[in-house]
């Protein structure tokens, strides 16, 4: 494959090895792998009359995924606490050598928090992506599966190398093609992509249509509490697991944006979630159900209907109900993916369910790969974010939280995600699932070296501007946690009523003099849902964090803000200094011409004159509209139009 890009983080070292390996162990996938990598990023492969010896071996450990490096004089040993465990010690490694570190007194010992760590595509069986950004499926084309060989284990690769074990092939929005992966006529091809990732210690999910026992079967109905519909998703695990013996388990959206599920029939979620888990259980699979369910035909004059609510009143009172491979898969917010917002207050509140931490990956209402946006630093936030008085959310990481899922970015574009700096992204999150307690500045700046080199000025300038790149993108956007100001359907560009009136509950309520919704105990009686420090925290207009305080609060334009600014200054001020900040990140990229690869500069090049475009419009659509509305002058004089 051409281009920079394409390796991603793997990219061939500028750096010498400094040895001649020799490989010693059984000459298995992990090997092969070690071999390949070495020859790879250094040029040099191992050779019998090495003079530095690698060791693979693997022994029993607790924790099967778990790997050691152990280094010496005269040699180095790679342990994994499975054939698994050794890959990932392999990827270690590489990655270890490539940034620099010393062989000789490498001692290290690595097991992943969280026991799956999952990638979801939205990949239709028509070859397209929703949300996606980077180009066609990289597993369907035409209404079936159809795929690139090469490119597909190249791809596995990545994904492993940083520690990645599971992925879902289609989208959650299973339609009438993709519902029919259950089925004899797909599952032959299915198989044969497990096959492919099977070796990089990747187990493949399926999501599945509610409706399938209809669809498929010819049932009458999808009842939970049907005795067919229950045959109907025995007879179709047995099937499944016949081809694809080590399936990690099914996804399912239901009763969401018009899709159908349990509640649609009078059930509750956990009558529709265990009959599937009841037939996945003798395989050992899982049934992932996302608790992204709303009301989605609001009337937008009804008050007291919260959308953020939703997901708490559908499923808590449920907790304990679930069947034990039972994941609920989470979204971190309980809107959908905006640039800020709070945590979920289901996650910690069910401490009798198994649940899974959702984030985004994919750039969705976050600059879709044109704009600059490093997702790592919404991650950590989300995990440094209390859930009690006594723990942030990271520390229910491996206990309530058992899974981490995010929505992939990736697509047959030659550098994978579109915006070659999105890499860093997917990258973040493979090492960010494995290990929660890692920071943004770290997985960044480890990001840039793998894939640029170590030189330091150059992964400092580009450390720096990725970790500053997400508030530069809230600049523009919508302020103070309000959200939904985009282009209804496709999500980018601003639109500051587009959603104002629709049935999709997502309302900022403008008017002449205010703004944002009361969400405290006296408006909707949202930050009921949370524990009670993290209730006190978000009630009081004092307390609440201010990048949130319009999300919480209805406050009138002239609000003083910390500093001493008015809110509508503070709304002026920003969208300003998000077009400078833009013109800053060309300038600082521009300095950085001769250090990076021609073409890697000019795609990039490209992607920010599209960003400060946007960051235009944003700036100017916005500014016009609280102007308008609020009739109030920017106090510094600058144009509005």
């Amino acid at each position: 494959m051409d281009g920079f890009g394409y390796r991603a983080w793997l990219q061939p070292s500028k750096a010498q090895l400094g040895f001649i390996p020799r490989l010693k162990g059984a000459k298995d996938f992990a090997w092969e792998e070690c071999a390949h990598g070495l020859e790879a990023l250094f040029g040099r492969k191992p050779t019998n009359r090495g003079d530095y010896t690698i060791t693979l071996e693997t022994s029993p450990d607790p924790a099967p995924e778990a790997y050691t490096l152990r280094g010496g004089p005269e040699g180095l040993t790679v342990t994994g606490g499975c054939e698994k465990g050794l890959l990932y010690g392999v990827y270690g490694l590489l990655s270890r050598l490539c940034l620099g570190e010393p062989v000789e007194t490498m001692n290290v010992r690595e097991k992943p928090a969280v026991r799956h760590r999952v990638l979801n595509h939205w990949d239709n069986a028509n070859g397209t992506v929703e949300r996606g950004y980077a180009g066609a499926s990289l597993f369907f084309k035409g209404g079936r599966i159809g795929y690139d060989l090469v490119r597909l284990k190249d791809y596995a690769r990545l994904l492993a190398s940083v520690g990645i074990n599971e992925i879902c092939v289609n989208n959650v929005n299973v339609y009438r093609d993709s519902a029919k992966l259950l089925t004899d006529e797909m599952l032959p091809d299915l198989a044969r992509v497990a096959e492919v990732f099977r070796p990089f210690g990747i187990r493949l999910i399926i999501a599945v249509h509610f409706d399938s026992p209809v669809i498929l079967g010819g049932l009458e109905t999808a009842d939970p509490a049907d005795g067919a519909v229950a045959r109907f998703w025995e007879e179709s695990a047995r099937r499944v697991y016949e081809y694809v013996p080590d399936l990690a388990g099914f996804l399912m959206k239901a009763d969401s944006e018009f899709r159908s599920g349990p509640a649609a029939l009078g059930r509750t979620q956990d009558e529709g979630a265990n009959v599937i888990a009841k037939a996945l259980a003798p395989f050992g699979g899982n049934i992932y159900w996302r608790c992204f369910i709303y009301n989605c035909a609001q009337d937008w004059r009804d008050t007291e209907t919260d959308r953020p609510k939703a997901a708490y009143n559908e499923f808590h009172p449920l907790d304990g109900k679930f069947d034990d491979n039972v994941i609920l898969q989470i979204k971190h917010g309980p809107s959908d993916f905006q640039v800020r917002e709070p945590n979920s207050p289901l996650l910690g509140a069910m401490t009798q369910t198994h649940q899974g931490l959702e984030f985004q990956i994919t750039q969705e209402y976050t600059g879709q790969q044109k704009d600059l946006y490093a997702t790592a630093v919404q991650w950590e936030e989300i995990l440094d974010t209390p859930v009690t008085d006594a723990c942030m959310t990271r520390d229910l990481v491996g206990h309530e939280v058992t899974a981490i899922v995010a929505v992939s970015n990736t697509g047959a574009d030659a550098n994978w995600t579109g915006h070659l700096l999105a890499q860093a992204n997917l990258y973040a999150f493979g090492r960010m699932a494995w290990n929660p307690a890692q920071t943004a500045e770290q997985l960044t700046r480890d990001w840039a070296a793998l894939t640029f080199g170590r030189d330091p000025s150059l992964v400092e300038t580009l450390t720096s501007m990725l970790l500053e790149s997400r508030h530069v993108y809230e600049k523009y956007n919508a302020p103070l946690g309000l959200g939904w100001m985009v282009n209804i359907s496709h999500h980018y560009g601003p639109s500051p009523e587009g959603y104002e009136y629709m049935k999709w509950g997502t309302y900022h309520r403008a008017t002449h003099t205010h703004i944002g919704v009361d969400r405290t105990t006296h408006g909707t009686g949202y930050t009921a849902q949370y524990h009670n420090y993290v209730r006190d925290l978000y009630e009081s207009k004092k307390t609440c964090p201010e990048k949130l305080l319009l999300f919480f609060h209805r406050l009138p334009y002239t609000y003083k803000l910390k500093n001493g600014q008015t809110l509508i200054q503070y709304i002026y001020d920003t969208h300003f200094e998000g077009v400078g900040d833009v013109k800053r990140f060309i300038k600082i990229w521009e300095s950085l011409n001769e250090k990076i690869p021609q073409d890697a500069y000019d795609s990039v090049r490209e992607k920010f004159d599209m960003q400060l475009a946007n960051a235009r419009e944003w700036r100017d659509v916005i500014n016009n509209y609280f102007y308008r509305v609020t009739g109030v002058p920017d106090d510094k004089g600058r144009k509005i139009y």
